[in-house]
Formats: structure tokens, C-alpha cells, sequence
């Protein structure tokens, strides 16, 4: 009997332990140490991303990067050193955009509260609010997370998805980070608004298999299209290309018709259509109303906003985001 009474209050104290480190993520975390922190936010991002609405898109790719290395810990936003090369500089992330607007939100909240808001929360929460001035959904963003202290381009390498993957690949990468294959959808459903390099689809009109022929699942017409007006050789690495052309700055449901007519741009969008579940959700998201799907992206996104996070006392909160203290 004393060893099952011990058990129980192994369990509570491991459980209690749970909950306070929950606890350390919350709405509102800087309401007394600094409550105009997210106001600062939004009304910057409010002020600038229309002007440039193509920049919501980079920064929730930013927000997403972040996340699947070491968790949402601003990693991705540290420079790389003379011994050491971070997230930032592996291939993934070079063509990350956006990393001088954090800055400029960090200096603000900086000058409102010195030390307290870390780089994490700020990029969350700019991910967040870019998307809301663009018309799409509104997410809530419990705060409190804290900066981390290591970036490692090898690691950004090896658990970042690629537009290249397939869907077994993707269906563990996402596994990794205790993500199903709901928020894999949901999550890939961003990529209804922004744009992409050639770079990262031309093998699909050019050489997939490696004898100059195209992606057979890839449509044919939309194929020829991008060939003849967009990417006109293999090696273009310039034009931007948009990943939901006649909608790419509007949050919308249209990424999904489109892979259902075979015309997603990346391997990886694509893959979602060669598994029977992730089809059916496809087709039930298209087939539903928008603001179904705002509801249940705004549930993976806080999702991921969890991942790995650092609270407490772990890691520290940066003064400035692409340095540590």
C-alpha cells in the first residue's frame, strides 16, 4: 500500500511539475511587466505590412522555421559566429526574409521595457499579426517564452521540411515535433498566400527524373505555363513565381482547390494528395466554409507555437535578437 500511496504522489508532483511549466506560457504574460508590449507589435506590423503584404507570408515562413529547430526559441534569428555557423546561414533559410523587421519591432518594445519581452514571443507574435492585417485568421499567442542560446545550421539542415519532400518524410519531420497530419495540411495551407523561387520547383518542369522530362503529377498545362511565362530556363534562381497565382495575397481556400487539381507548385504540396486521409481532409476543407478553416489553422498554429518552448529561468531573453547577452 506505501508503494502504491508513493507511486500516486510521484505521478502528482510529476503532473504538478507539468503544470508549472505551462504555467510559465500564458495570454497575457508581460501584462505587468510590460502591457503595452503587444500593442507595440501590432500596431507596427498594422502600420508596414500592407504596404508590403508579401512580407506576412516570409514571416510565418520565419515563425514555422523557427519552431521545427530546437522549438520556438528565435534560434533562427542568431548570426552566425567565426566558430560556429547558425540556423540562419544553412540553405533552408537563405532565402528567409523579414529578419530586419523583427529587429525594428525588438528595438521598439525594447525602448517600452528593457530586457523583459523575449525574441521568440516577438517573432510569434508578428507571425501572428502579419497574417491578421492581411485578412486572414487571428490565433491566440500565450507568451512567455524564452530566447534560446544555441543555432546550428546542420540542424536546420536536418528537421526543416524541403519543398522537395515527399510524403513519408514529411509525415515524420512533423512526427518529430508532435505534429499529425491535420497540422500538416492545416499548417501547409500558408502557402496560400506568398511567393517562390525557381529554385525550389524547377526539377518538377525540367528534370525530375533526371532525363529532361516533368513531374508527372504535377498538371500538365500549369507545367507549361510556368516554363513558357515564369521559370523559362532550369536554373533560375531570380523569379519569384506565386504559389497561388490570382490569389497569393489573400488567405483563402484556393491552395487547396489547387491541389486538387494536381497544380501545387512544390513536391511537398503535392505529397498531401497521395495519402487517403490527407486527401479526404483536403477535399472536406475545400468543401466547407473559410471560416472552418481559419478555426482549425489558428489551432495548429498555436499548436506549433508550442513546440520545444524554453520558460522560466531556461535560455534568456536577448537585447538584441541576432546576438546573444
Amino acid at each position: 500500500m506505501k508503494g502504491v500511496v508513493l507511486f500516486a504522489i510521484v505521478i502528482l508532483g510529476f503532473a504538478g511539475f507539468l503544470g508549472s511549466v505551462q504555467a510559465d506560457l500564458k495570454l497575457g504574460f508581460y501584462g505587468q511587466s510590460c502591457p503595452k508590449a503587444e500593442k507595440i507589435v501590432f500596431d507596427y506590423v498594422k502600420e508596414h505590412i500592407p504596404n508590403a503584404p508579401t512580407l506576412a507570408a516570409a514571416l510565418i515562413r520565419m515563425h514555422f522555421h523557427d519552431c521545427f529547430v530546437r522549438g520556438c526559441d528565435a534560434s533562427v534569428l542568431l548570426n552566425s559566429t567565426s566558430s560556429n555557423q547558425a540556423e540562419k546561414d544553412a540553405p533552408p533559410n537563405l532565402t528567409l526574409r523579414g529578419f530586419d523587421f523583427v529587429d525594428r519591432v525588438k528595438s521598439l518594445v525594447e525602448a517600452e521595457c528593457p530586457g523583459i519581452v523575449s525574441c521568440a514571443d516577438i517573432l510569434t507574435l508578428v507571425a501572428r499579426d502579419s497574417i491578421v492585417v492581411t485578412g486572414g485568421p487571428f490565433w491566440n499567442v500565450p507568451t512567455g517564452r524564452r530566447d534560446g542560446l544555441i543555432s546550428i545550421a546542420a540542424e536546420a539542415i536536418a528537421n526543416i521540411p524541403r519543398p522537395t519532400n515527399n510524403f513519408t518524410t514529411l509525415q515524420t519531420l512533423f512526427a518529430n515535433k508532435g505534429l499529425n497530419l491535420i497540422d500538416l495540411v492545416l499548417l501547409s495551407g500558408a502557402h496560400t498566400i506568398g511567393v517562390s523561387h525557381c529554385s525550389s520547383f524547377s526539377n518538377r518542369l525540367y528534370n525530375f527524373t533526371g532525363v529532361g522530362d516533368a513531374d508527372p503529377s504535377l498538371d500538365s498545362e500549369y507545367a507549361a505555363n510556368l516554363r513558357a511565362r515564369k521559370c523559362t530556363t532550369p536554373n533560375d534562381t531570380t523569379t519569384l513565381v506565386e504559389m497561388d497565382p490570382g490569389s497569393f495575397r489573400t488567405f483563402d481556400l484556393s491552395y487547396y482547390t489547387l491541389l486538387l487539381k494536381r497544380r501545387g507548385l512544390f513536391e511537398s504540396d503535392a505529397a498531401l494528395t497521395t495519402n487517403s486521409g490527407t486527401l479526404a481532409f483536403i477535399t472536406q476543407l475545400v468543401q466547407g466554409p473559410l471560416s472552418a478553416f481559419f478555426a482549425e489553422f489558428a489551432k495548429s498554429m498555436e499548436k506549433m507555437g508550442r513546440i520545444e518552448i524554453l520558460t522560466g529561468t531556461e535560455g534568456e531573453v536577448r537585447k538584441q535578437c541576432a546576438f546573444r547577452n
